[in-house]
């Protein structure tokens, strides 16, 4: 294994990427210890302890901690992500711009750059949601120490410019380094979280917070996550084949095709973008429940619009079900974009391929996505299981808050509606983007060193070998 990390750097442009990678990721770290001027750090950091179930949490997650601390970084990629969802979705329903996506190149760096425009837009909108919480909640007074007229145009453009900021970070990573750039600022932000993590479990050890059985759970606890892991790789590497004959035709004096292959199509496709999908949608409006419109109390204490932020916290069942909802939608949309049917029979039949009892053409395309839909449908099931099982663990589904039915499910064992009270920081969609981009970010500096004739990680990668034997 040390040999073949040693590989990594025996490779000048493979080296290169991968320090350029690490690099822009310290730096990343480096400005997530920057504070937003005029912030009281320990406040703010008691109203988030005041507030740890609610949706902040979800918010603080895709931040990498830096809305808790709320540095320079604290809006992360969120802006970004959820422009990038906006655009997609009009690509289906403008033509328009679905025609502008189609002209190559040219096009998708408009539609890049416009995504730029509309992720700086959503960072003033949401800068100035946070000035403004800050400013009007009972303990504004005590989180903010200068004038609000200083602090709210102050919070609005450091917030914003940290924002570009990252887009730029994560736009450079995916262009000069290794991996998604997005992706990997945010296992960045997750996996320092790791050893609070640890050290906060071991107090609740230390301190016997579950009474007698308090080692049973750890031990649950612990060989939960590692199957948890497992399922997660094992499913992430599974595929339907789908198999492909190439027919016999001759190119200038030579026979080509004949051959017998397949057409892999993986049973999740879209990682862990629909997760990071659903979770910035619902995440977006639970930004303003803090906001003060009417009078000193916040969107979420008014008589109004309170029941509503209720039902979108975090753990209550109209959220979940929402979640659950949304995973399922995003996970087809996103197959939807990445595959085209029609392409790939098109480009089957070019070359003379095509699936045995199946006729090219037509005929294909709707075979072909058939399968996509059978197995994308396996693939949402798969994600709702790993984010709705630790969900279950650490904090429970309130199901004794549903209207009229409720008192029903408080019969229900205390750790089904409340959990059992893990602060850990791996929770289902944590865990699942963790391990989803570690994987790809590990296949694609593998690829890199069997392109170079070097061994791969994984005992199958082999070595690929020109004429002579190197």
């Amino acid at each position: 294994m040390f040999d073949k990390f040693a590989n990594i750097f025996r490779i000048p442009d493979l080296r290169k990427r991968v320090l350029f990678t690490l690099g822009l990721l310290a730096v990343y770290r480096l400005g997530s210890h920057i504070p937003t001027p005029g912030i009281n750090g320990a406040m703010l950091a008691e109203f988030f302890n005041q507030n740890s179930g609610s949706a902040l949490g979800l918010v603080d997650l895709f931040s990498g901690g830096n809305l808790r601390k709320l540095t320079i970084f604290a809006l992360g990629i969120m802006p970004y992500i959820t422009a990038s969802i906006i655009f997609q979705l009009l690509t289906v329903i403008y033509e328009p711009l679905a025609k502008l996506q189609k002209e190559g190149e040219l096009g998708r760096r408009k539609i890049t750059q416009w995504t730029r425009y509309v992720t700086v837009l959503l960072g003033i909108v949401q800068s100035f949601t946070i000035a403004l919480t800050l400013t009007n909640t009972s303990t504004g007074s005590s989180m903010v120490t200068i004038s609000r007229g200083a602090f709210i145009p102050l919070c609005v453009l450091t917030l914003t410019a940290g924002t570009a900021f990252i887009m730029w970070l994560g736009e450079q990573i995916t262009e000069r380094g290794i991996g998604n750039g997005m992706s990997l600022l945010i296992f960045a932000g997750i996996v320092v979280g790791v050893p609070k993590g640890i050290a906060e479990l071991y107090d609740k050890v230390q301190t016997n917070a579950w009474g007698a059985f308090t080692p049973i759970a750890v031990a649950i606890l612990i060989a939960g996550m590692i199957a948890v892991v497992a399922f997660i790789v094992y499913v992430e590497r599974s595929e339907r084949r789908i198999p492909v004959q190439y027919a016999k035709r001759i190119v200038g004096r030579r026979m080509m095709g004949g051959q017998s292959t397949h057409l892999p199509l993986k049973v999740n496709s879209g990682g862990v973008m629909p997760v990071i999908f659903a979770s910035s949608i619902l995440s977006a409006p639970l930004l303003f429940a803090g906001m003060s419109i009417f009078g000193s109390a916040p969107l979420r204490d008014t008589k109004l619009l309170g029941p509503l932020f209720q039902y979108i916290s975090p753990g209550e069942p109209f959220y979940e079900l929402v979640f659950v909802v949304a995973i399922v939608f995003f996970a087809y949309f996103y197959i939807s974009i990445v595959f085209r049917p029609d392409d790939i029979a098109d480009n089957m039949r070019k070359y003379g391929g095509f699936i045995p009892g199946i006729r090219p053409g037509k005929r294909t395309a709707d075979f072909v996505n058939d399968v996509l839909t059978r197995i994308t449908l396996v693939g949402a099931v798969y994600l709702i299981i790993i984010v709705m099982i630790p969900q279950m663990i650490i904090s429970g589904i309130h199901f004794n808050h549903l209207w009229l039915v409720g008192p029903i499910f408080d019969k229900l064992p205390s750790w089904i509606t409340n959990g059992l009270g893990v602060t850990f920081y791996f929770g289902g969609t944590s865990l699942l983007i963790v391990v989803g981009v570690a994987m790809d970010t590990v296949q694609q500096i593998e690829s890199q060193l069997i392109m170079r004739h070097y061994d791969g990680f994984t005992p199958k990668s082999g070595r690929i070998r020109g004429r002579k034997s190197w």
